[in-house]
């Protein structure tokens, strides 16, 4: 049975509890053997990570010791897979460039807030991971994020919808759905959550169940292929 540990947190505008109920949910229901914390003491033992097969963060807006996003980032680069959604995972530590380098962006502005009306377009890729979903639209946040050019996108949203600043650039094509490597392991985002009903939509809720599933089997690929990547050493070990 694979092992999921589910940390929920950060700013209660996030509805993180639950979020975290929901993610619990749907492991669950995939023969996940499942532990929700709310406290980022959970990353403290990095043996008991180390032994996961999935982490999935769900805390937004937090601070957090150096220490423990090493473990974390150790962790998923021997293999455990990393997954979330909206600002649970990418706008989890604002001060924190590690793990944002891990997740592969960060959430910097919602143009137009909550309430906007948007389309979710699925991105033709080498990764098969959302074949059959279509098309849909979604009335939430429409994130616009930094975004790390390494990763797969799988599906975006366009910009601007509002107008705003940034509407001056003309059209954009904004990642809404993302993988990315970390050593070993694998890591899925959806910007899609900023409330529990979102999640509840049968289509995001599919998109969340198949990451999941996704990331989780990093561990036994990786363990498979025996592959082993460098350490990495972020700015926890550096005086910036």
């Amino acid at each position: 049975m694979k092992k999921a540990l589910i940390v929920w947190g950060g700013w209660d505008g996030h509805e993180p509890e639950q979020v975290a109920q929901l993610f619990k949910e749907i492991l669950e229901k995939e023969q996940f053997e499942v532990e929700v914390s709310d406290t980022l003491e959970a990353f403290a033992d990095l043996e008991k990570l180390l032994g996961l097969d999935l982490i999935v963060p769900a805390w937004t807006m937090g601070e957090i010791a150096n220490g423990l996003v090493e473990n974390v980032l150790t962790a998923v680069q021997s293999g455990v897979g990393i997954a979330g959604c909206h600002g649970g995972m990418c706008d989890s530590f604002r001060t924190n460039v590690d793990w944002q380098f891990m997740t592969g962006g960060q959430w910097v502005a919602h143009p137009g807030n909550d309430g906007v009306k948007y389309t979710v377009n699925m991105k033709y890729s080498s990764s098969m991971l959302l074949e059959g979903i279509q098309d849909f639209e979604v009335k939430s946040e429409q994130y616009y994020l930094h975004v790390d050019p390494a990763v797969e996108v799988l599906a975006t949203t366009k910009f601007p919808i509002v107008p705003g600043p940034h509407a001056a650039n003309g059209a954009v094509e904004m990642p809404v759905v993302w993988t990315k490597r970390w050593g070993s392991g694998r890591v899925f985002y959806n910007s899609l959550g900023h409330h529990a009903d979102i999640i509840e939509m049968p289509v995001v809720s599919e998109i969340m169940r198949r990451g999941f599933l996704w990331s989780a089997e990093g561990k036994e690929v990786a363990g498979q292929q025996n592959t082993v990547s460098a350490s990495y050493t972020g700015m926890a070990d550096n005086n910036y």
